[in-house]
């Protein structure tokens, strides 16, 4: 996958994030894009533990064989929290990329209780596996159009 195209896909994820936060649902999208560069899925966050990647990994690995979805890609706004960087690698989907790193999200959320994050890198987490999950992220190039969603909706 070419930079490019992982921008476009970026650009589809935050599409996804829009939509959530349409539904009064915290403003995070994902996709699963196929080995064809074919997005598959979409989901956005739900809520607190429901996050989109979380949610979306375990969808994948419902509907696709392990060795397929390694050869997918799981493309978020976000980097990923540890806790969907660890079902992203237990689904084995083999490619990570994120927009904006979690200290980005850290600085739009401040102490908001409904997103308490972590300091914990999603390549911290997933270096510690047994397998190597390829990881592209940040872009920052595309960081403040992906900032926008959040400005102003945390405060409320």
């Amino acid at each position: 996958m070419t930079r490019d195209q992982m921008v476009a896909h970026l650009r589809a994820a935050d599409a996804v994030a829009r939509e959530a936060m349409a539904h009064s649902h915290h403003p995070f999208g994902a996709v699963l894009v196929g080995p064809d560069d074919v997005v598959l899925m979409r989901q956005g966050n739900i809520d607190t533990v429901r996050h989109a990647e979380t949610e979306l990994a375990r969808r994948a690995a419902t509907a696709y064989s392990p060795e397929f979805l390694w050869t997918c890609t799981l493309v978020s706004t976000f980097e990923p929290c540890a806790m969907c960087s660890g079902t992203l690698y237990w689904a084995n989907i083999g490619r990570l990329v994120y927009g904006a790193d979690e200290t980005k999200i850290l600085a739009l959320t401040g102490d908001h209780p409904e997103n308490p994050t972590m300091s914990l890198s999603s390549r911290v987490v997933l270096g510690s596996g047994q397998k190597k999950v390829e990881v592209h992220g940040p872009f920052p190039e595309i960081e403040e159009e992906l900032h926008e969603v959040h400005r102003g909706f945390w405060q409320r």
